[in-house]
C-alpha cells in the first residue's frame, strides 16, 4: 500500500480523467461554504479505467456513503473534491485507510474525461 500511496500521491495534483460538473469559476465563497461536509484529506488517489479511487482515513466504520464527491468543471476538464459528510466515530483505526471508488458514470462524467483531484494529501509521519 505504501508504494501505491507514493505513486498516486503525485496524482493528487495531476490532471487525469472526470465527474458530474459545475463551473468552478461561477462559485461564490458563500456557495463553496455551503457545500456538504468537510474536505477530506486522502492517503492516496488514482484515476484509472474511468474510476476515481481514494484511500481515506477510517476509524473502522467509514463507508462510501459517508463521503461525497463534488465535481466542478474547469477550462481543462473537471476537478473532484472528496468531502466527508458523516464522521467515523468507531474506535478501530485502519492505519492504511480504506478504499472508496466512484465510476465516471456515477460522477456524471463521460468515459476518458479529464479529472484532477483537489483534496490535500494525508501525510503519515512516523517518529522513530
Amino acid at each position: 500500500m505504501r508504494w501505491i500511496a507514493a505513486l498516486t500521491g503525485a496524482a493528487l495534483l495531476a490532471t487525469v480523467a472526470g465527474c458530474a460538473t459545475q463551473d468552478r469559476t461561477s462559485l461564490a465563497p458563500e456557495q463553496i461554504a455551503a457545500l456538504p461536509g468537510q474536505v477530506e484529506p486522502v492517503h492516496a488517489a488514482a484515476i484509472t479505467r474511468d474510476q476515481a479511487i481514494f484511500w481515506v482515513t477510517s476509524n473502522g466504520c467509514t463507508a462510501k456513503a459517508d463521503l461525497r464527491p463534488v465535481v466542478a468543471a474547469t477550462g481543462e476538464g473537471s476537478i473532484i473534491t472528496l468531502r466527508r459528510i458523516k464522521e467515523d466515530r468507531c474506535e478501530q483505526p485502519q492505519p492504511e485507510g480504506v478504499e472508496v471508488r466512484w465510476s465516471f458514470e456515477e460522477l456524471g462524467l463521460l468515459p476518458g474525461a479529464r479529472l484532477s483531484v483537489e483534496n490535500p494529501a494525508q501525510i503519515d509521519a512516523k517518529v522513530g
